[in-house]
């Protein structure tokens, strides 16, 4: 069972994209895949699918819009699975209020370049690591920044969307912060978050299994998550995404579906599952003896148990892409309510849009001619080096567009 035939890249709707910009048939789509592919017949309809929901958020394309990426390189522990810039609170925690200030210098140099290219910000998105690591002042101050350089706040530094002022020159589509891991949430962390007017978080459990949390190394509980989602529900986030792995260790199709039962109860807005996947700098890969008992499997019947809880739940998958050493050869696909779809994961993923990315170990890529080519450029990961070089940073991001000739 090879769902994904002998297709190899990260981004299979792109060639479904590809072939509707020539003005190709449906017909044409599912047999051009199924036949120098091999994909099967219900991963073709699904990425058929997602296509057609990604496109009006694609096109026209505007290449005077960006979308930008900022990066909070903390965890309050680092997951066993994990191959992301996740610097644990216990060794770099002291670091943090030094890194904003760092970053929030960089916020100051991306404005300038934006301004030099007249570019504007059409989403924007604060990951990690784990944002909710920084302290309720952190983010309130980072947020404000963010807000003033770009000139995408009002007075009372709430964020300004598309809809809401005809004036404003630069409007957001949307401004998600990745709240994370419940045990790093808080009311006041969140009050803050919402105050600024922030359209969409995440809360990501990962799974509702007590047990597995604890073998993959996080250090919240179950209960820790329903709350934090109530909470963020009772503060007023009315977009709110959940990341679920599915394939993690040990767990059966029966702990995917008691997680799916839990997450139907508390109705979260999106849902993004993902189909594990071990990287070389996860300790899963780089300590792979201590843990080479561990069960790992996951099935198509699993995957397509997600499918169907999250259709029963009114969720439309509206994204999709797949990475190297997946539990099963499948691929991680978010869903999301009518309206509430993540624009940002769809930018970045079809790759149609410049994102700019500022923070240790962010990536920056710019997008041009008409998105035949593509060029990249990182920021350095280790954070210590990031607090003494940020302004290098900066720099390199400058040179990349003079050398794309946007700049």
């Amino acid at each position: 069972y090879v769902p994904w035939g002998i297709l190899t890249g990260i981004r299979p709707v792109k060639i479904v994209h590809n072939l509707l910009d020539k003005g190709m048939s449906d017909e044409y789509i599912r047999q051009n895949l199924k036949e120098n592919y091999l994909i099967m017949d219900e991963k073709i309809d699904l990425a058929l699918e997602i296509a057609k929901r990604e496109r009006p958020f694609i096109y026209p394309i505007d290449e005077n819009k960006i979308s930008l990426y900022i990066g909070i390189p903390f965890c309050p522990t680092r997951c066993y699975y994990c191959s992301f810039p996740a610097n644990p609170l216990k060794q770099f925690g002291h670091l943090r209020m030094e890194y904003v200030q760092k970053l929030i210098e960089e916020v100051k140099g991306m404005a300038k370049i934006l301004k030099d290219t007249n570019k504007e910000i059409e989403t924007l998105y604060i990951g990690g690591g784990t944002p909710t690591t920084l302290s309720a002042e952190q983010m309130d101050r980072l947020l404000t920044m963010i807000g003033s350089y770009f000139g995408i706040a009002d007075e009372q530094g709430r964020m300004i969307y598309a809809d809401e002022s005809a004036e404003k020159q630069t409007q957001l589509l949307e401004f998600t912060v990745e709240a994370g891991r419940p045990d790093s949430i808080t009311r006041e962390k969140l009050e803050v978050i919402h105050k600024h007017n922030i359209s969409r978080i995440s809360i990501n459990p990962q799974t509702m299994k007590e047990e597995t949390l604890r073998l993959i190394g996080r250090q919240h509980t179950v209960q820790q998550t329903i709350d934090s989602f109530n909470l963020a529900r009772e503060v007023g986030f009315d977009n709110i995404n959940m990341d679920l792995i599915v394939g993690l260790p040990e767990e059966t199709i029966e702990d995917v579906r008691e997680t799916m039962r839990q997450l139907e109860e508390l109705d979260p807005d999106n849902i993004t599952v993902h189909s594990l996947a071990i990287k070389r700098a996860a300790r899963l890969r780089m300590q792979k003896e201590q843990y080479e008992n561990l069960h790992i499997e996951n099935t198509a019947q699993t995957i397509d148990l997600t499918a169907e809880c999250c259709h029963e739940m009114g969720l439309e998958p509206y994204y999709l892409y797949r990475q190297k050493n997946m539990a099963g050869n499948f691929e991680n696909v978010g869903y999301a309510k009518p309206g509430k779809a993540g624009v940002y994961n769809i930018l970045i993923m079809e790759e149609k849009q410049t994102i700019m990315a500022l923070g240790a170990g962010a990536t920056t890529k710019v997008v041009f001619e008409d998105g035949k080519r593509i060029e990249r450029v990182g920021n350095v990961k280790d954070i210590t080096n990031y607090l003494d070089r940020v302004d290098e940073m900066v720099e390199r991001k400058r040179e990349l567009l003079k050398n794309c000739g946007q700049l």
